[in-house]
């Protein structure tokens, strides 16, 4: 199975293919850096845009160069306070060959208040290095790896929206 994935993140990345492997045999995920269309620091509805976004320059860019997959992937991340607190979650969308969407969100986590302006100024990654004297933290387990002492990394949070994004492909018409 060929998936197209609208960024090189290697986290994002190996999120998106424990995702896939848990439903689908022989997963093949290439990565290919794509613009979101949304500021550094998604905020609110630009989570999802940005995500559905990224599927759509990689189907763009796909069809430029002749190239097929099953799947067209991309995965967002950013913070919302639309449930009346400062939350970050990750979105995923799912295309398949057909055109059929879906999405997924991760678990979120609590952005104290005392950090939103500077976020909002730059972004989560950059604060989260900041505050455990790091650099790239996004790369890698991120800054969820740090505040939960190992337990949850940013591969866990790609690879549960994903698992929410791929329901409806592995449930055929009963969850279309």
């Amino acid at each position: 199975m060929k998936i197209l994935m609208g960024t090189e993140n290697p986290g994002k990345m190996e999120g998106a293919r424990q995702a896939f492997s848990k439903y689908f045999e022989n997963v093949e995920i290439e990565g290919i850096a794509t613009d979101s269309n949304v500021g550094n620091q998604p905020v609110n509805g630009e989570i999802m845009q940005g995500a559905k976004n990224r599927v759509h320059n990689l189907k763009q860019y796909a069809q430029e160069n002749q190239i097929k997959a099953d799947f067209y992937i991309a995965s967002e991340a950013g913070i919302t306070n639309l449930l009346g607190e400062w939350m970050d979650y990750n979105i995923a969308v799912i295309e398949n060959a057909e055109g059929e969407q879906s999405v997924g969100s991760s678990a979120g986590f609590p952005i104290p208040e005392k950090y939103v302006q500077e976020i909002l100024e730059t972004e989560l990654g950059k604060v989260m290095d900041r505050i455990f004297n790091a650099n790239g933290l996004n790369k890698a387990n991120g800054g969820i790896g740090n505040l939960t002492y190992g337990e949850i990394s940013r591969v866990d949070l790609t690879r549960q929206a994903f698992i929410m994004a791929v329901i409806k492909f592995i449930n055929g018409e009963i969850w279309k």
